[in-house]
């Protein structure tokens, strides 16, 4: 019986944000990938996982047309929510649920997502009651990943918890690369920062979008403004450090292949499912 409490203590719902607009892809989640919208593949690896409860939150009604036939719970949220974290907190709001409700962040242009990952990114939280927001990271073995701006790192304290996220390749190994890494070319600066081994050990994590976090934190985040440092950087996650809240870090167990933000990401999202399920479906 114990177990069984334990079990449920520990209960999380899955989250997928799939917003209709889209920059690069518009109608990204229903782009075709081996016979079915790019958003059912995430909803069925979420459903994989060990959420409770696996909820589609859309702000276009074509979006939950595409999901009523599979009786995927839907909630219609708004259309003009500047992040995924704040159309979290539409739905926290929606669904009335309590304070210690743990919700996972599943990006609905993930289709690859190890549903592995999301059990570990909850259990992260779970871990540590005094964290707001757990999310995942892996090593940076290469210097063209850690010099990417468009790759975030993180920093984190011997607890875990977050210290900084940042587009910069942080921690900087100021014995190693000097002065003269800026005053190089461009394509000079990965031989500066060395061979693979030498970013070996760890220092240096590259970020997974990837969060579960609190309902009580999310019914706060709503009503801040972003803080300078988010401003700065672009990077949300900086006003949840900003107000004091802990960002536990969990090293992935698995591997985390990257979403589709672009045609050929999704070209090459198709052609790895199309292979694997030659007849459609997952």
């Amino acid at each position: 019986m114990a177990e069984a409490r334990s079990k449920a203590d520990r209960e999380f719902i899955a989250i997928i944000p799939a917003r209709y607009a889209s920059s690069r892809l518009p109608g990204k989640p229903l782009a075709e990938i081996a016979g079915e919208p790019m958003v059912v593949h995430v909803w069925r690896r979420a459903c994989q996982s060990g959420a409770s409860r696996v909820v589609v939150a859309t702000d276009d009604p074509r979006i939950a047309q595409a999901m009523a036939p599979l009786g995927t719970e839907v909630v219609m949220t708004r259309a003009d929510h500047p992040s995924g974290t704040d159309r979290l907190a539409e739905v926290a709001e929606q669904l009335r649920l309590d304070g210690d409700a743990v919700l996972v962040n599943v990006q609905g242009d993930e289709p690859l997502i190890p549903p592995g990952l999301i059990d570990q990114v909850a259990a992260r939280l779970f871990d540590d009651p005094g964290a707001s927001i757990a999310t995942l990271a892996e090593p940076i073995t290469e210097a063209a990943v850690l010099f990417n701006p468009n790759v975030v790192k993180v920093v984190r304290g011997q607890d875990g918890r977050a210290l900084y996220f940042s587009r910069s390749p942080i921690p900087w190994d100021r014995e190693s690369w000097g002065r003269e890494f800026w005053d190089s070319e461009s394509g000079d600066r990965e031989a500066i920062a060395g061979s693979p081994e030498a970013l070996e050990g760890g220092a240096w994590l590259r970020h997974i979008g990837l969060y579960a976090y609190r309902a009580a934190f999310l019914a706060e985040y709503g009503d801040w403004l972003p803080s300078p440092l988010e401003r700065l950087e672009q990077l949300e996650q900086l006003r949840a450090l900003h107000h004091g809240h802990a960002i536990q870090v969990a090293l992935a167990r698995e591997s985390h292949p990257a979403g589709v933000d672009t045609a050929e990401d999704l070209a090459r999202v198709r052609a790895l499912l199309e292979q694997e399920n030659p007849q459609g479906g997952v």
